[in-house]
């Protein structure tokens, strides 16, 4: 508050110049005036049409703790809107006996120029009013053509007065609208505000109105001849939680700092006036128990009483937070018996505890990671016993708590994996060691992992040597892990052996804990799913994935969940499935949406499943959106299965666009990686292979396609398929036909419901096989049974749109359908697609004509990045151009290249030779 002050009616024809209250002591006139706002006060035009809108109210309170801009608030507001009638009082203690209360009351109104009747009279005793005089006061208020405002400033040095507040309403009630009470306080008066709140006769300013937001600390800041970036005014405000005092005093001391912005983003709370202030306006005004009371509780972000309690070692916790939230004396009640420090409080606190109890503060944390322990708060634990030096406690909590899938999984991981970074290394035991292997693990070093998975079941007890809960979690913990390793190493033997480990480990824990940690459960079931998919025993890999599916329940379960959609997602896209594939995929995605999980921690799968099936339908467009989410996650490099598919997709991308040459360099440095894994994978092979041998179709070389095929084995039906297809193009018809002799009839093709069925790999395959046998049987002459078998081939792809088989069949099917248009009568969705007549494969020494028109560098820069099927954004960002740029480059470069979409406009740039 200001030193200064404004007397509305004082001077030398003040009536209380020379007036004394009932105790004899003279009347001090400076407790009658208005502060003076200093010119560096920010008026904020919201408080101050809050206290305007209620001028018609009868009680105005303004709460807030100390510091908190209450007076000046009000003081402004006197003075800008100058009411009529307006007595300002501020409180002191002694007011607590009504005679000397109600003797400044009476002096305030004529020091404000109130002019009151004779017979009011004044208290004569210091200790008690007459009852009389509040009635005659109350009745003359009621009787006024003008309301009179009385302003009472701290209040809360006698709100534990009841005689006084009780007074206090009693001429509140009886006066009618010739009164408006303003009270400023720290505390809530013992007035009954139920009722004025209820009747809507309630201003009520509280302490999160009188916050400072940014932008108006930016304005006190510059005030004070400090210009603030937004940014730093943000932190400030967050810091100090808009507390108007220790904005004020930060910025006082920021006036003598080298660099003023600097210090207000990281000044030492601890060492500076705002310190200063704290505890000398709020700390030092409570008896030494409340002082160690929050002294020992500011290491805590949240306080209960029985906390506090296990923290000073005595039992009067709950009535000294309840007496500091009602004394606003920065704690608040969050809820359920728990309280908060204000940040900036408990930051100078905890500075001031190493100060008067050095080296407790360890001790206090070990003491609250206890507690919060014993209450299920694993949470909130961990950080205290990290910060207690206490990783053997740590790392027993996570363990015995069966908490190590938090560490893998989950909205917690990241923050759980930063939490243990500082073990300090000397921290011993299994549960230490298990929890390294475990960020090992996750960070994909499996060599490290196991190094600390093995020590740490090499210091396990022997069988039967310890038979308590927290030997089982370890022995279950540790068998969790080894499902891991054997994930990350590609093992599906060993993940299925370490999960018989771990349902042993299950029986010998109490009943009912598994289930409170669903996702560890969930997390395991995913990893021995994903070793079982990357080892091709698809049906072990869709039983477990469902499992997981099902036993992952909750937010903590999210992720896995979403992993194992996505996973089951690809085994039916692989199994030739699009429908149920892209129910899965979207049930994936869905789970990863209403979760909350950041794109960037999504798996990818089911993006990776979405765009395999638009590829098939020819909606390439969406097919690159997928593509584009695909590469925004992390597991695009982490993951090999989504490695591997983002590459295979991106190939076939290239080939549908027209750019086979482009295919082939990402696949083949994609198949070194993969096949030289410690346990290859069948499938992934098989998929490396087709990808590749397309691309070399699609580049009208079938001789390398069938060469592909020579130098690595098949394993799946769809890779036979695949090899009979480069066979056909490669003029082997017969033996083509031998090939496809050995795979199934797909007697079910096209018909609902018989997806999956023994003798059925799905649709896709089905469709590719008939095309392929038709293709072959028409090079030898049959044309009936061609046309038969493209006919069934159309009933098969019609239920899921399946054009891209069809589009890349090649020439032989388009002059078929073009004398046999009957075959298409029913098929106007792939009719559509086939006009106008693709390009067909290139052959190398084909010539090719000038360029109409040269196109700049820029336009070749831009044409190269959309030759890598980058994205419009991608390139601006790549080439440090807006997007807008680039739209306009991309419209100039179709223009002279005769193209109206980008695929096209790539395989005429590479007609031209310009790529």
């Amino acid at each position: 508050m200001s030193v200064k002050a404004r007397s509305v009616g004082g001077g030398h024809g003040d009536p209380t110049s020379k007036a004394v209250t009932p105790d004899g002591d003279p009347v001090l006139a400076a407790r009658l005036t208005v502060p003076t706002v200093p010119a560096t006060f920010v008026r904020r035009d919201r408080l101050v049409e809050q206290l305007s809108d209620g001028a018609h109210s009868p009680l105005t309170l303004v709460n807030g703790p100390a510091g908190a801009g209450k007076t000046l608030l009000v003081a402004d507001w006197v003075t800008v809107c100058e009411p009529g009638g307006v007595a300002w009082l501020t409180v002191e203690p002694q007011d607590s006996a009504p005679g000397v209360f109600w003797s400044y009351v009476l002096h305030a109104f004529r020091h404000h120029g109130v002019v009151l009747p004779d017979d009011i009279g004044s208290p004569a005793r210091p200790g008690e009013v007459d009852h009389s005089l509040l009635a005659r006061l109350a009745a003359w208020l009621n009787g006024r053509d003008s309301p009179v405002t009385l302003v009472l400033d701290e209040f809360d040095r006698v709100a534990g007065a009841a005689a006084v507040a009780d007074e206090l309403q009693f001429v509140l009630r009886h006066a009618g609208d010739g009164l408006r009470l303003v009270i400023i306080s720290r505390t809530e008066p013992l007035l009954p505000l139920y009722r004025y709140r209820a009747a809507g006769e309630l201003v009520d300013v509280r302490a999160d109105d009188l916050a400072f937001r940014a932008e108006e600390t930016v304005a006190l800041v510059d005030r004070h001849g400090l210009p603030l970036s937004a940014e730093a005014a943000r932190v400030l405000t967050e810091r100090t939680e808009g507390w108007a005092a220790g904005l004020r005093l930060c910025t006082l001391a920021a006036q003598r700092a080298d660099d003023p912005e600097s210090f207000l983003k990281d000044f030492e709370a601890g060492h500076s006036t705002v310190a200063d202030f704290l505890l000398g306006e709020v700390l030092r005004a409570h008896p030494a128990e409340t002082q160690d009371l929050l002294l020992r509780t500011s290491i805590l972000e949240e306080t209960h009483p029985d906390l506090a309690n296990a923290l000073t070692g005595r039992d009067d916790a709950e009535p000294i937070l309840e007496e500091l939230q009602r004394a606003n004396a920065f704690v608040e009640p969050i809820g359920h018996s728990w309280y908060r420090l204000h940040p900036l409080f408990a930051e100078i606190l905890r500075v001031h505890l190493r100060v008067r109890h050095p080296g407790l503060e360890p001790e206090l944390h070990r003491r609250a990671a206890e507690w919060l322990s014993r209450a299920g708060l694993l949470d909130e634990a961990l950080p205290h016993a990290a910060d207690a030096g206490d990783w053997e406690l740590a790392a027993a909590e996570l363990i015995g708590h069966l908490a190590i899938g938090r560490l893998l999984t989950g909205l917690a991981a990241e923050r759980l994996d930063g939490l243990f970074a500082r073990m300090a290394p000397e921290a011993s035991g299994p549960a230490a060691d298990l929890v390294r292997a475990a960020r090992e693990l996750a960070h994909h070093d499996v060599d490290q992992g196991m190094a600390y998975l093995r020590r740490a079941e090499e210091n396990l007890p022997n069988d039967g040597a310890d038979g308590t809960e927290d030997a089982a979690a370890v022995r279950l913990s540790c068998a969790v892990l080894r499902v891991l390793a054997a994930r990350v190493a590609g093992s599906a033997d060993l993940a299925e052996a370490a999960a018989r480990d771990a349902a042993q480990a299950e029986r010998a824990l109490p009943a009912g804990q598994l289930e409170r940690r669903p996702e560890l459960t969930a997390l395991m079931l995913t990893d021995l799913g994903s070793a079982q998919l990357w080892a091709g025993r698809f049906d072990a890999a869709r039983s477990t994935l469902s499992a997981a599916v099902d036993a992952a329940q909750g937010r903590s379960t999210a992720f896995a969940r979403h992993e194992a959609l996505g996973r089951l997602a690809l085994i039916d896209f692989l199994h030739g499935r699009p429908g149920q594939a892209e129910a899965h995929a979207r049930e994936a995605v869905a789970e990863a949406e209403q979760s909350g999980l950041p794109v960037s921690d999504r798996t990818g799968m089911a993006q990776l499943v979405l765009a395999a099936v638009a590829i098939d339908r020819d909606d390439l467009t969406a097919a690159e959106g997928h593509l584009d989410q695909v590469a925004a996650t992390s597991a695009a490099s982490r993951d090999p299965i989504v490695a591997v598919e983002l590459a295979i997709l991106r190939s076939r991308m290239l080939v549908a666009r027209g750019d086979s040459r482009g295919a082939l360099p990402a696949l083949d440095d994609m198949a070194k990686q993969a096949l030289d894994s410690a346990e290859p994978s069948p499938w992934v092979s098989d998929r490396i292979t087709m990808a590749t041998a397309a691309a070399h179709l699609a580049d009208g070389d079938p001789k390398a396609a069938v060469r592909v095929f020579e130098e690595r084995a098949s394993h799946s039906p769809e890779s036979l398929v695949a090899e009979a297809r480069a066979r056909v193009a490669a003029g082997e018809s017969e033996r083509a036909l031998g090939i496809l002799d050995e795979l199934p009839e797909p007697e079910n093709e096209g018909k609902p419901g018989n997806e999956g069925k023994p003798g059925n790999e799905g649709p896709v395959t089905d469709v590719w096989g008939l095309l392929t046998r038709a293709q072959a049987v028409d090079a030898l002459g049959d044309t009936a049974a061609a046309e038969s078998l493209v006919l069934r081939a159309l009933t098969a792809a019609r239920p899921h749109h399946l054009r891209r088989p069809f589009l890349e069949a090649g020439p032989w099917l388009r002059r078929l359908l073009l004398q046999r248009p009957a075959l298409t009568r029913d098929h106007a969705w792939l009719t559509s697609t086939l006009s106008p007549q693709p390009a067909a494969p290139r052959q190398r020494d084909e010539a090719v004509g000038p360029s109409p028109e040269s196109l700049s560098a820029r336009e070749r820069d831009v044409l190269e990045r959309l030759a890598q099927l980058m994205s419009t954004e991608e390139i601006a960002a790549d080439l440090h151009l807006s997007v807008n740029t680039v739209k306009t480059h991309l419209k100039s470069i179709y223009r002279k290249l005769a193209a109206t979409r980008r695929g096209q406009a790539v395989r005429r740039a590479r007609e031209l030779g310009l790529l």
